[in-house]
């Protein structure tokens, strides 16, 4: 079975969410209307919790995790991910905020504590160190990330795009 309870959490997952058999959810996540999660993901909401958001897809081998409360990060940190992301194949978040209308590229990294703002495109490969905060409306790139340029119109539409397209084909999987 995909989805664990752990301890005394249940994840809380919208009815229209598709999450692939070779997915794994564990404990505190939840899970918005017509998310999907592909396979291999797994989302690890043990020590903190992780929230998806709606529309949003999460693509095959990524993980999604969180930091404890402990002497060396106060509170610990949970994952928020917003409304209409994608976040690209082999992506690593953990305990940092992905804010609406992005894109996360393949294989990026985004560490503890970063946010990335809205309509943020975060090139293939890219690592987001700690703490970092990336201004919306930017292809941010590199290893540490950079600034790159402003998105274009299109490349801004495209977020929109992808969410729908995925709503699309997590609904032939599920028919």
């Amino acid at each position: 079975m995909p989805i664990r309870d752990f301890l005394d959490y249940t994840p809380v997952i919208a009815d229209n969410v598709y999450i692939d058999a070779m997915a794994l959810v564990i404990g505190q996540v939840n899970i918005g209307e017509q998310a999907s999660l592909w396979p291999m993901v797994v989302a690890r909401g043990d020590i903190n919790s992780i929230s998806i958001g709606s529309r949003t897809n999460i693509q095959d081998g990524s993980v999604l995790h969180v930091t404890h409360d402990s002497q060396f990060y106060p509170g610990g940190q949970s994952l928020v991910i917003g409304e209409a992301v994608t976040i690209g194949h082999q992506v690593t978040l953990h305990a940092c905020t992905i804010e609406h209308h992005c894109l996360i590229g393949i294989g990026a990294i985004v560490l503890d504590g970063a946010i990335v703002k809205p309509y943020t495109l975060v090139g293939a490969g890219s690592l987001v160190p700690p703490g970092k905060v990336l201004e919306g409306g930017y292809l941010w790139h590199g290893s540490p990330v950079k600034k790159r340029r402003p998105l274009t119109e299109k490349e801004i539409s495209f977020f929109e795009y992808s969410a729908n397209h995925y709503i699309k084909v997590a609904q032939q999987h599920q028919a």
